[in-house]
């Protein structure tokens, strides 16, 4: 059934979340207040476009998401990345696919207002991305950036840039309006965390204490995940 939640606009966060970390959930938090989503639905990705495979399986990635989210009602996972990529081998998940995924009758229809969440950095890499121009036809982008540094439009690449300035809304109340096509932005409290730094500590014994949710450090634990080899 198409998920309508009141028709308030559905955030969408995709990611390799390897693994999820406060950083992340911090990031969907912030823009479910800020942007009054009905929710944000994580979708992992099962093999990223734009990067090597990930130290550990989209299963386990998955596993830790779910371990993560579990006590948010407004947060919820979709598998489906993962598990077509067990069907269909090292096929890329890509944004754009997934939102036509979304888009369809089964799912959130063609006219739910879906908000794909992005990082600042994630933003200005946007032209790597794979049909980048055609997200705007399927969603609405939000992009976090730290309090007090706005999104440097001078930065971007030119036609990232030129497409800023095309689809920039400054109130983020327009994105109940349309189901696609505007850019807005929301600053989160900055948290120096990266999936690389975790990685890296726990790869060498040492402590992911208050970077990640207790629960994905027990699983991580459990399972052996992101030892040195």
């Amino acid at each position: 059934m198409p998920d309508r939640s009141g028709d308030r606009p559905l955030g969408i966060f995709g990611g390799t979340f390897d693994p999820v970390h406060l950083g992340h959930l911090r990031l969907a938090e912030e823009a479910a207040d800020q942007l009054d989503l009905a929710g944000v639905r994580w979708i992992p990705a099962g093999q990223p476009a734009l990067r090597g495979a990930p130290q550990v399986t989209a299963r386990q990635r998955l596993a830790m998401v779910r371990l993560a989210i579990a006590n948010n009602p407004r947060f919820a996972v979709d598998a489906a990345e993962v598990d077509a990529s067990e069907v269909e081998g090292a096929r890329p998940s890509y944004t754009v696919l997934t939102l036509e995924r979304l888009r369809r009758a089964d799912a959130c229809g063609a006219q739910r207002s879906l908000v794909v969440l992005l990082g600042a950095d994630a933003f200005a890499g946007l032209p790597g991305w794979y049909r980048w121009q055609s997200l705007f036809d399927l969603a609405h982008l939000a992009i976090a950036h730290r309090p007090g540094f706005p999104i440097d439009r001078a930065g971007l690449p030119a036609g990232l840039a030129t497409c800023y300035d095309a689809r920039f809304c400054e109130r983020s109340t327009t994105l109940a309006e349309s189901p696609a096509g505007r850019i807005v932005t929301f600053a989160m409290t900055p948290l120096a965390i990266s999936a690389t730094q975790i990685r890296s500590l726990l790869a060498h014994d040492g402590s992911p204490r208050y970077l990640l949710p207790d629960e994905v450090i027990a699983h991580i634990r459990n399972h052996q995940l992101y030892l040195e080899d």
